[in-house]
């Protein structure tokens, strides 16, 4: 397994799809690397040599804001938001969505799952 950004990355896959398992490297972001450090789309991580790998991780390093550091900006925005007291912090501080989705019916996956409400007997028809 090769280890760039303090991450495993797969070795049986091809260098584009397991630069992505590093946090804040997309697929635009993996094919970039890879053509700067004129390695074929079509490699695997197995088939990469110590002086490739090297290259990636230099690359990575002086170029990508990756894994804790890119964590940490995101939490530190967030945050900033929040003590603000702009209309998004408080949408974060509250755990409902940030982006003017509709919270009546939908949402749960950032509302947590459904209580029961006390009290509230079912309507039947």
């Amino acid at each position: 397994m090769a280890r760039i950004a303090g991450v495993n990355i797969p070795t049986n896959k091809r260098v584009v799809i397991s630069l992505t398992y590093i946090h804040g490297i997309g697929r635009t972001k993996a094919e970039g690397i890879c053509t700067a450090c004129n390695i074929s789309l079509d490699s695997r991580v197995q088939d990469l040599t110590d002086q490739e790998v090297i290259g990636i991780r230099e690359i990575i390093d002086r170029d990508h804001m990756v894994e804790g550091d890119l964590r940490r900006e995101t939490a530190m925005n967030i945050k900033r938001l929040m003590d603000l007291g702009c209309y998004r912090g408080v949408r974060h501080r509250k755990g409902l969505p940030v982006r003017g989705q509709r919270t009546h019916t939908n949402a749960r996956s950032r509302k947590g799952p459904a209580r029961a409400i006390a009290g509230k007997k079912k309507v039947t028809k």
